[in-house]
């Protein structure tokens, strides 16, 4: 394994959390940029991935929904009457409400105010707000600060506007031996918070190259990189039709990128072969949160809406919304960790081990087969020595053809990845046979 693959994630994020991202405009296209160029650059295969980029009009009915306008903002502070600037949206993207209107106005403390969130109960930090659907201004600021502000005129200034743009998102589609489709999406759209914004395209960028290195897929891999909500919405509206008839299994990737506790967010009836595997892998790779669908939040409420009805779950490490710095300034580069990206992406790969061999298996044989005179068996019985095939023994005793691999190591209590070895020297000795 590449000790460094969890650093090279860490620096993708670290590329991308200083811009300014919202569902639409330039901070969108940039971001998209250099996960391209990330991509493309650093596959080790002479840059054969293809990241395809699609702009879709404002205005453009997509389901029940519209895409809005695209917003530009160029600038936004207030300052004080001796042209002191006590927040500036140039030293932290946050403390601009996303999607704010222009305003240039001088007014005193109180009527300032009004156009001020902060976040009471954690008095030190900067909350992330926006007004997508409803025009209107505002700045963000610690608690802290609002309370210290001395009585006085103040300028508000927000340089901005909302045109006729294009809500913009990136794919790619790497192809397998067949079309069935394992499927990965992860959102675009957020400002400066490290777990919450950047852990997931940068997880998704590593994994992309993961899947192009395979040598074999069994599976074609997609992946996209959406605003979120209304990302999700606009993409089904282009492609539900496709993705039902092929879509085997698919992951929201967000907050991936911390070192706190793994955590799975159910599909709609938490049944799908999405939901057994992740929730296989995570079993075997230390302590994990099962949240149901009743407590989602993230683009998995669109893939499972009924008569959507996709096979998606989503994966966290700390889930959105449960840990403290969630959509404030907390949610730092401190925040992350290339130990944290490395865990997540051991996770997502063996996900994709698993989903590649999984199959139903059947034993060739009537009873136990004579394992020793395969050298699958120790040649001398006694205490102890049965230990070390105990898998193999207990792996053929349940290839009944009906259970899956992942099946097989719920039943037994070992990982797929210590499965899938023991499954090629049975097959290579003629023991076992894929079922379908």
């Amino acid at each position: 394994m590449d000790n460094n693959i969890g650093q090279n994630i860490y620096n993708i994020a670290k590329r991308i959390y200083p811009i300014c991202r919202s569902i639409t405009g330039e901070g969108v296209r940039e971001t998209l940029s250099i996960l391209a160029d990330y991509i493309g650059n650093n596959n080790g295969n002479g840059g054969g991935i293809k990241f395809e980029i699609t702009n879709v009009p404002s205005g453009t009915e997509v389901f029940d929904w519209t895409i809005p306008k695209e917003w530009v903002i160029r600038e936004a502070y207030i300052e004080d009457e001796q042209e002191n600037r006590i927040i500036d949206f140039k030293k932290n993207n946050l403390h601009v409400m996303g999607y704010s209107v222009p305003v240039d106005s001088w007014v005193d403390l109180d009527e300032m105010k009004e156009h001020i969130f902060t976040q009471p109960s954690q008095p030190d930090v900067i909350p992330y707000v926006t007004s997508y659907y409803k025009e209107r201004y505002g700045f963000c600021m610690s608690e802290n600060q609002k309370n210290s502000l001395p009585l006085g005129k103040y300028h508000m200034h927000i340089d901005s506007e909302l045109i006729d743009g294009n809500l913009t998102y990136g794919e790619v589609v790497i192809p397998g031996e067949g079309n069935e489709e394992i499927f990965f999406s992860t959102y675009i759209c957020h400002p400066s918070m490290a777990n919450n914004e950047c852990s997931g395209p940068a997880l998704s960028a590593e994994l992309i190259r993961f899947v192009y290195s395979m040598k074999e897929r069994r599976y074609t891999y997609r992946f996209i990189f959406i605003p979120e909500t209304i990302g999700s919405i606009t993409y089904l509206s282009r492609n539900l039709a496709y993705l039902k008839k092929h879509m085997i299994a698919g992951f929201n990737l967000s907050c991936v990128g911390d070192e706190r506790d793994y955590s799975i967010v159910e599909s709609r009836h938490g049944n799908t072969l999405a939901d057994r595997v992740l929730k296989n892998v995570l079993s075997y790779q230390g302590k994990f949160s099962t949240y149901s669908f009743l407590e989602r939040g993230s683009d998995e409420r669109q893939y499972n809406a009924p008569g959507v009805d996709l096979p998606v779950v989503c994966y966290c490490r700390s889930k959105f919304g449960e840990y403290p710095e969630y959509h404030t300034s907390a949610d730092d580069m401190t925040l992350i960790t290339s130990e944290g990206f490395q865990g997540s992406y051991d996770v997502m790969t063996q996900v994709i081990f698993a989903l590649e061999n999984n199959r139903c298996y059947r034993t060739k044989v009537f009873c136990e087969p004579q394992l020793g005179k395969r050298g699958l068996y120790p040649t001398i019985s006694q205490k102890g020595s049965y230990n070390s095939v105990k898998a193999m023994t207990d792996f053929i005793a349940y290839a009944d053809g009906k259970n899956d691999l992942i099946g097989i190591s719920n039943i037994i209590h070992q990982p797929v990845k210590t499965l899938i070895p023991i499954v090629e020297k049975l097959i290579e000795n003629n023991l076992i046979e894929r079922n379908g």
